[in-house]
């Protein structure tokens, strides 16, 4: 099986974890713990116990757990934008890229196996975007975390995206708040259907698998904006 390699900038780490094997421990290990326990509860001394090492040796590589979640966060969305970059280079006409972009961010898109990630479990990398991805923002540091750069993967990932949509429609007003808009979504409605069900009709044993759901859903709502005329 083949892999690609996501380089991320050294601002998101102390030391880079994919330069040694306790640093890419740290991050895989710490990837499966934020899954099962979620950031709140998660803390560097319960990974250093789960790895054998020391809590020192983990804040040699993050600052603190919030520098490990935006490092992983931009991870993701690095590869999601290399996924989408390899999937639609091929694909001339925008309504048609659009699709299929559509399907690779709500993973409704069996994506080929050369696209895998070498020692990060994507299923569980795509939880902790659900559950825990708006904590790298939501928080009185914003402001501080964005003037650093942090999150220059999320954003190039949206101008991606927005590109299509501008290709597709270039008089539509809101392109770029609209990605946002449905990259929160495809997200955040798979997050409602486990944990907050009467806020969404998206159904984890509903007609057709979540992520099917999610990108028809999104699908739906980007094909009613872009047809109204006054868009």
């Amino acid at each position: 099986m083949s892999s690609i390699t996501i380089v991320l900038a050294d601002k998101y780490f102390k030391k880079d974890p994919q330069s040694s094997d306790l640093g890419r421990k740290i991050v895989s290990e710490g990837l499966t713990m934020l899954d099962e326990l979620g950031f709140e509860e998660f803390t560097f001394k319960k990974l250093a116990d789960r790895i054998d090492s020391t809590e020192a040796s983990v804040y040699r590589y993050f600052k603190n757990k919030h520098k490990l979640l935006v490092y992983l966060t931009t991870y993701y969305w690095s590869w999601l934008a290399y996924v989408i970059e390899f999937e639609t280079h091929h694909i001339e006409e925008a309504s048609a890229k659009l699709d299929r972009v559509i399907d690779i961010i709500c993973h409704a898109y069996d994506l080929p196996k050369i696209l895998d990630l070498p020692s990060l479990n994507i299923s569980k990398l795509r939880r902790v975007i659900d559950n825990e991805s708006d904590k790298t923002y939501l928080n009185r540091q914003v402001d501080e975390i964005n003037r650093k750069g942090l999150f220059t993967g999320y954003k190039e990932l949206c101008g991606k995206i927005t590109s299509v949509i501008q290709e597709l429609k270039p008089e539509y007003q809101y392109p770029k708040a609209l990605v946002s808009t449905i990259l929160e979504a495809s997200h955040q409605q798979t997050f409602f259907a486990h944990h907050l069900p009467s806020l969404t009709e998206l159904e984890v044993n509903g007609h057709c698998v979540l992520e099917k759901q999610s990108a028809d859903f999104i699908k739906h709502t980007i094909s009613s904006v872009l047809k109204n005329p006054e868009t």
